[in-house]
């Protein structure tokens, strides 16, 4: 681990490089920096399916230049045939992750310029240049957010942080780690501690190597110890990330944020979470949100390491839904939400048009 690779704030995570996708391959970090080419629709979705991009942001791009793909290759000569192929690609992307409301969001973006479009040439040129800005928009974005949110922290204190949110969630810069960017950017003497998120670990592989690299002061914690770590008082706020944000202020975000909200609550430490505009669901309610179950031997092995009895029966759930009475804002590029959260969410979208 001496000569690990390094990452900084805005390297990006996927770009569009000679008509192919370009991701880091996340599954490689912290030991190797390797990039992988997707040459098709079907590379992009095996890429977001086996976790070589993602964080919700990461994956609505991934996906807008998943279609983007699509539309350069297909043979079709009219209109009706383009829309289609995309219509079959963008149900094989959509299927690789679907409690992520970004990749719906990426995808239908996508269509909807598609389907603007009056012949096959003008939509294969708009889609990728509709691909290529998102891409463009999602930095500018979490650099907006990152001010807003760095005014809700202040000098000395200590950050809890759960799974992901930095620039390998992004396209760059981060969410939940580009608020604590823009907070020390601001002059601010932070420290940040990092869980390590199993059970994939994306706090330890991903979090705690970025913010380390990025010269923070992180310190890196079992999931087991956030209740000790708050209890004794070494932690001040906490910040996270989102995948999917309900207009009602309920969020889902990675496996363990629920209980690391509810401790927050308990010791009495604001609790934030931080997400762009795409990221929220403003017509689903919380029963119908599906959450994504992996695999079992994320649980079972680590590596190629058994850790389980065979035949074990595992429950394996992505996600889980943190309820708005244990959060304190939700920040976004528009501004920071507060309860009552069905309002001040409206009245965000409502200014950002």
């Amino acid at each position: 681990m001496d000569n690990q690779p390094t990452i900084h704030s805005l390297l990006r995570t996927v770009d569009w490089k000679n008509n192919k996708v370009v991701m880091i391959d996340q599954t490689k970090l912290p030991n190797e920096l390797v990039f992988v080419e997707c040459f098709d629709y079907n590379d992009v979705a095996s890429a977001i399916r086996n976790l070589v991009v993602r964080g919700a942001p990461a994956i609505g791009v991934s996906g807008a230049f998943g279609l983007a793909l699509a539309a350069l290759q297909s043979t079709a000569t009219t209109k009706e045939q383009l829309l289609s192929d995309l219509e079959k690609a963008k149900k094989i992307l959509y299927e690789t992750r679907p409690t992520a409301v970004n990749l719906a969001w990426g995808l239908n973006k996508i269509m909807e310029v598609a389907n603007q479009g009056t012949d096959v040439r003008e939509i294969k040129e708009s889609v990728l240049n509709t691909a290529k800005q998102m891409a463009e928009d999602d930095i500018k974005i979490n650099m907006t957010m990152g001010k807003h949110g760095s005014q809700l922290f202040n000098d000395n204190d200590t950050i809890m942080t759960h799974c992901n949110a930095g620039s390998l969630a992004t396209v760059a810069y981060g969410t939940a780690l580009g608020v604590i960017r823009a907070t020390k950017e601001a002059g601010k003497n932070i420290k940040v501690i990092a869980t390590e998120t199993r059970p994939v670990q994306q706090g330890s592989r991903l979090t705690a190597f970025e913010l380390k690299h990025d010269g923070f002061d992180v310190s890196l914690i079992p999931d087991t110890a956030v209740g000790y770590t708050m209890a004794n008082k070494l932690v001040n706020k906490v910040v996270v990330g989102a995948d999917r944000i309900l207009r009602t202020g309920h969020v889902y975000n990675k496996i363990g944020t629920y209980q690391v909200a509810l401790m927050a609550k308990q010791h009495g430490i604001p609790f934030y979470v931080a997400a762009p505009l795409s990221t929220f669901d403003m017509k689903s309610n919380p029963e119908d949100v599906i959450i994504e179950q992996r695999k079992a031997t994320e649980v079972t092995q680590i590596g190629d390491k058994k850790t389980a009895p065979d035949g074990i029966n595992v429950i394996n759930p992505a996600f889980d839904m943190t309820p708005p009475e244990l959060i304190s804002g939700i920040i976004t590029e528009a501004g920071v939400a507060t309860a009552p959260y069905e309002e001040s969410i409206q009245k965000l979208f409502e200014a950002k048009k």
